[in-house]
């Protein structure tokens, strides 16, 4: 089965590209409340074009003038997010999708003397996802090995009915390993960017984005 293609919201003009430039923007960045709030704005974004790919059902609800007939989601998704740089990305989906379930993992990478790293995790907290509908956000998709080894984890232990991968920016290198390592999953992103450092930092990307969130690490 070949993999689907991405959707990328800025292919279209939308106020989405102003809360992107305020997240890359190195100035505007140094306001941590405004870094937060502009992932959190764009997860609304794309839990709201995810939203329409869902099963709906035809539900009544009564007004005070009559009964409206509206169609529901027929079932919530499970909002997954790795921890730390993820959780504002994270809020703006749940924002949308508010009586939806959360999954969290906790991973790392643990970089050898010569450079090259491998990822970890170390904890994995989540609903029971059989038959569910997972969408996992992510702020970044860098080389994509995180993001699968996650997948690849949950998907072991659950019967996943679909798999969405939500991210603000996103590699090509890193979208065409998922693609040919998660064939089945969807990937939504705000931007693409073609360029990797050899830290594996997406260029022109916006920096390490769990730091300009919550403070540089020890």
């Amino acid at each position: 089965m070949p993999a689907t293609q991405p959707f990328i919201l800025n292919k279209t003009n939308s106020i989405a590209n102003q809360f992107l430039a305020e997240l890359r923007d190195e100035s505007i960045q140094q306001d941590k409340f405004r870094f937060r709030q502009n992932q959190e704005r764009l997860g609304g974004i794309l839990a709201y074009e995810i939203s329409k790919t869902l099963a709906y059902t035809e539900t009544e609800v009564q007004t005070p003038l009559g009964i409206a007939t509206v169609n529901m989601p027929a079932n919530e998704p499970v909002i997954a997010t790795i921890m730390r740089a993820g959780l504002p990305f994270h809020q703006g989906f749940i924002n949308f999708f508010d009586r939806a379930p959360s999954a969290f993992v906790t991973a790392f990478r643990k970089v050898k003397k010569n450079g090259d790293f491998t990822i970890q995790l170390n904890h994995i907290s989540s609903p029971d996802l059989s038959g569910r509908v997972l969408i996992i956000c992510d702020t970044m998709l860098a080389t994509g090995q995180s993001l699968i080894l996650v997948c690849k984890e949950l998907m072991a232990l659950y019967d996943i009915k679909t798999v969405h991968i939500a991210a603000v920016i996103s590699s090509t290198v890193g979208i065409e390993h998922v693609r040919a390592n998660l064939p089945k999953a969807r990937i939504w992103t705000c931007a693409v960017d073609d360029e990797m450092t050899s830290k594996a930092y997406i260029v022109p990307g916006l920096g390490d984005a769990g730091d300009l969130a919550f403070g540089e690490k020890a």
